[in-house]
């Protein structure tokens, strides 16, 4: 039986959802490396809608997260409600503003920010047994509240966000686009993606290794 690996998704978009590049990405290195992979979002409202031709807020709107991320992930999708932490090896949160507006607030709050109790409750567990946990673009930006503190993660060179994890007790590595960064006692892994890329061959690059070395602590553990 193949490793099985969670997909954590908020949406469709970069500007108010899961990054669509990103999450492509890693479900094809995922397939790539003959490991299983099912998608998961929340059921619920996104806080906000963007128009992603004008980048403005569109007023009025609602979309929910889970019919929205059910677009990158042909329909093959569930609730973040039925996600059973013991059936999978591993899980993989790709980035986007989906997860400072959705899954936190970190986009209104920064350093005191709330996570999504629902996301702590299927997250943790992968913590406590020793799963490989994979974030990357703003998704790291969680760990410190969400995993503890003196965990090296990285966001890249984004010193502000940089700054924001280091005041909730993270600790913070810069990393070029194309490298991780590994806590193999945590099993933590992350990759700045387009928190610094600008092109999607180098953002690959990132997120393959992220997704390699998922492989790796999965064929130790």
């Amino acid at each position: 039986m193949s490793k099985q690996v969670a997909v954590i998704l908020s949406g469709c978009g970069i500007h108010d959802g899961s990054e669509i590049h990103e999450t492509i990405l890693t479900l094809l290195r995922l397939d790539q490396l003959g490991i299983g992979y099912h998608c998961f979002a929340p059921d619920s409202d996104q806080r906000q809608v963007i128009n992603h031709l004008t980048g403005e807020e569109a007023e009025g709107e609602t979309r929910n997260m889970l019919v929205e991320s059910a677009r990158l992930a042909d329909g093959k999708i569930d609730s973040l409600e039925a996600l059973d932490p013991d059936a999978f090896d591993g899980v993989v949160l790709p980035g986007g503003f989906g997860i400072i507006r959705n899954l936190s607030d970190f986009d209104a709050a920064g350093a005191d920010m709330t996570i999504l109790p629902l996301l702590r409750d299927k997250l943790v567990p992968f913590h406590e047994t020793g799963k490989p946990i994979g974030l990357m673009c703003f998704a790291p930006v969680l760990v410190p509240r969400l995993l503890g503190s003196a965990i090296p993660v990285t966001v890249g060179q984004n010193a502000s966000v940089a700054g924001a994890i280091s005041a909730m007790g993270g600790l913070h590595k810069s990393c070029a686009v194309d490298e991780v960064v590994v806590d193999r006692e945590h099993r933590v892994v992350t990759t700045p993606a387009y928190m610094l890329g600008e092109r999607i061959s180098e953002v690959a690059q990132g997120i393959f290794k992220l997704v390699d070395k998922l492989d790796e602590m999965m064929a130790t553990r």
